[in-house]
């Protein structure tokens, strides 16, 4: 017999007071829902449930069809939007933000864990330490021959400089045939990069390989320029990368300051300065107290913030989807029948390079990863002037990183396939890395998700599709503190809501089409994720890794 979660009565009374108590007063104290959680509330491990008997396969795939539907009826945006208003409500008392090591992200971690919790799940907090940094100075000035500003974005986790910078003739490094520019040793050897800023052209490698290619070379520092139109937005990837001080450039200011160094000498004054601190912060775990383990459905969604701003629908958005679809499972099968257990994950740290996802699979044991028949990710599900994308996990698209793992393709058709016959076709996105997907897709584990747009512009093809703006960016709040509940598309966040209710009500049940995460080669456990490794895209995160 399994072990039932909270009934439906119990969790919406729950549920009702701790948002009325968020938005009055218990922000004074320590976040009040966590003592909202009353006696009863949660099931204690040791009336963990038995496995249910395993079903025929065309009885499995009724039953999913079956909880699919009732999710998809009980579960919309405008009941994820409570909890939107929670988070908001949290960011408004909490210095505007929710980023990871914050007192906003701890509160939004305990509001999710506790109504959790209360709902009958397995809930967990999984602390980590991380580097918080925050951008002190960035900062490119030509000197001479002709003084003038080159605007400079620094290289995230980068060395800094001296307060005020440091003075020294700019070196280019020569552009290669292949695009490999200053990834080797070999490729400093014609010129003297002692003391000096070596300029390197974007390609071939991380940007942490060539500023530690530079400042074996003896470079004092790095600007390192795009190789396609655009603003430079990089990382090192880890502080344990770093060797000397870094920024990016656009492509037209690296080609004019190269121009100018070939005709003669050029000095600049290079300043980046990056505070950087140790902080812990929570992945909040919540799984089913049934369902096979062997078996396990992944769906997930980071929690925190940019320092800059609330994070409503960056990623208030998925988060709040999460969590109204496991509340809603919760009365759904509150006698946790389900074939299959479903774990959820609110991820920290995401924001500084899917941190949080990467400790998860980091720690987890090989034959561990090897239970988890499939991931789904949901960041930013409600863009005000949204596209609807399903992360492209056949490669159908061919661009990019590349099909995901086996059987993300079913993943995608499946989303897709839902998302159509609620009246809205999709179009593929790349897995560039850019959310929590990328540790599970390196560890190969399936992979998907949908997202609706961040700072890309819509085209005009996508406007007659969708509706909304042609020639503006899908969040034109992305990462600013105007990402607040007015910058949420109603339609869009019930679309992707219902979404997620649907995968979880068919694949609680029946996964049947998907390669079973036992017969998937085993990656060992405790290798380091690195940035320069990447399975999916040329992002860690938000930041351009290569």
């Amino acid at each position: 017999m399994s072990v039932p979660l909270r009934s439906a009565r119990s969790l919406h009374a729950l549920r009702r007071r701790s948002v009325a108590a968020l938005a009055a007063t218990s922000l004074a104290t320590p976040l009040l829902l966590a003592s909202s959680t009353t006696a009863g509330a949660a099931t204690d491990d040791h009336r963990a449930a038995q496995q249910p008997a395993k079903q025929p396969a065309k009885q499995s795939a009724k039953e999913a069809d079956k909880l699919a539907k009732k999710l998809v009826r009980r579960t919309s945006g405008r009941g994820a939007m409570k909890h939107l208003k929670a988070l908001s409500t949290i960011a408004d008392h909490s210095d505007g933000n929710r980023g990871a090591g914050s007192k906003g992200h701890d509160r939004s971690a305990r509001y999710a864990g506790a109504l959790l919790k209360a709902a009958g799940y397995k809930v967990s907090y999984q602390k980590f330490e991380f580097t918080f940094r925050e951008t002190l100075a960035e900062k490119l000035t030509v000197l001479a021959p002709d003084r003038r500003d080159v605007p400079l974005t620094l290289m995230t986790y980068t060395k800094s400089t001296p307060q005020g910078g440091i003075e020294a003739p700019v070196a280019a490094v020569p552009v290669d045939a292949d695009g490999s520019n200053g990834c080797d040793a070999g490729d400093y050897a014609q010129g003297t990069y002692d003391g000096k800023i070596a300029l390197i052209k974007r390609g071939g490698c991380t940007f942490a390989q060539k500023q530690a290619s530079a400042a074996d070379a003896g470079a004092a520092g790095a600007v390192i320029y795009n190789n396609e139109d655009g603003a430079l937005n990089g990382t090192l990837g880890s502080p344990d990368a770093a060797r000397i001080p870094t920024g990016g450039i656009t492509q037209a200011d690296g080609e004019a300051l190269a121009e100018q160094a070939a005709k003669g000498e050029v000095t600049v004054n290079l300043e980046v300065r990056e505070h950087q601190e140790q902080r812990t912060t929570d992945n909040v775990i919540a799984e089913t107290r049934g369902g096979n383990p062997d078996n396990t459905v992944m769906l997930g969604a980071h929690l925190d913030s940019v320092p800059e701003g609330p994070g409503i629908n960056d990623n208030g958005s998925g988060s709040a989807g999460i969590l109204e679809t496991a509340l809603q499972l919760a009365r759904a099968d509150h006698q946790g029948k389900h074939a299959n257990k479903v774990r959820f994950a609110l991820w920290s740290a995401e924001e500084l390079g899917l941190l949080g996802a990467e400790h998860y699979v980091e720690q987890l044991p090989a034959a561990e990863r090897a239970k988890i028949s499939l991931y789904l990710n949901f960041d930013m599900i409600a863009s005000p002037n949204y596209g609807m994308f399903a992360y492209d996990g056949d490669d159908s698209d061919g661009t990019g990183a590349g099909p995901g793992p086996e059987g993300s393709a079913t993943l995608e058709k499946d989303l897709a396939d839902f998302l159509t016959s609620r009246g809205t076709p999709t179009r593929g996105t790349d897995f560039t890395g850019r959310s929590d997907y990328g540790p599970f897709i390196e560890a190969g584990i399936p992979a998907g998700g949908t997202f609706t747009g961040a700072e890309e512009i819509k085209t005009a093809e996508e406007q007659k599709l969708w509706g909304g703006t042609a020639g503006a960016a899908y969040d034109g709040c992305y990462h600013q503190a105007c990402d607040t509940l007015k910058n949420i598309d109603a339609r869009a966040f019930d679309l992707n809501v219902k979404a997620i209710a649907n995968a979880v009500g068919h694949y609680a049940w029946d996964t049947s089409g998907l390669p079973r995460g036992t017969d998937r080669p085993a990656r060992p456990s405790g290798n380091r994720l690195t940035a320069s490794a990447p399975a999916t895209g040329p992002y860690k995160g938000a930041y351009l890794i290569r």
